[in-house]
């Protein structure tokens, strides 16, 4: 049983790398917030090439493989939900940005957005992240943190303009 992961465990298995966010999530502090922030650099790699829907594909891809990964990593870990698996933080980060507007502005607030409900896990997300296990409770519980922070963003987005 690992309680906390290493670089060596982490490109052990690619489900670890997966799960770890390729490394992010062996931040000694906030690997949550460090997987938020790995999804930026994946959207700016990814948006110019893919149209929309393509782009939305990709993330339903990434969001099954996640399952598997963190499904797997958590075993190996010993632990279903470690804190330092993070790429439900990524799947669900990219898609607010898929359809958060293109300025800095607007991307911060949708992070800091997410990360709030991300934490605080407000009614059902905390009903959620205790009941659901497995990979599948530890990428969805962040999907319903990303649908929170898109409701926020439309009203905002409604009010300011």
């Amino acid at each position: 049983m690992i309680w906390r992961p290493t670089l060596v465990f982490t490109f052990s298995h690619p489900a670890h790398c997966i799960a770890l966010g390729f490394g992010t999530g062996l931040a000694p502090f906030a690997p949550g917030t460090a997987g938020t922030l790995l999804a930026f650099p994946l959207y700016f790699l990814l948006n110019p090439w893919l149209s929309p829907l393509s782009f939305f594909a990709v993330i339903v891809a990434f969001f099954g493989i996640g399952v598997w990964a963190c499904e797997r990593t958590g075993r190996d870990l010993g632990i279903p939900d470690h804190g330092g698996m993070n790429w439900d933080e990524v799947v669900a980060m990219l898609l607010i940005l898929l359809v958060t507007p293109e300025h800095w502005a607007w991307w911060t607030f949708a992070f800091v957005a997410f990360r709030f409900f991300d934490v605080i896990k407000p009614p059902p997300i905390r009903h959620i992240d205790r009941s659901m296990k497995g990979g599948l409770g530890v990428m969805f519980d962040d999907v319903v943190a990303a649908f929170y922070t898109l409701l926020v963003l439309a009203v905002a987005i409604r009010v300011i303009g």
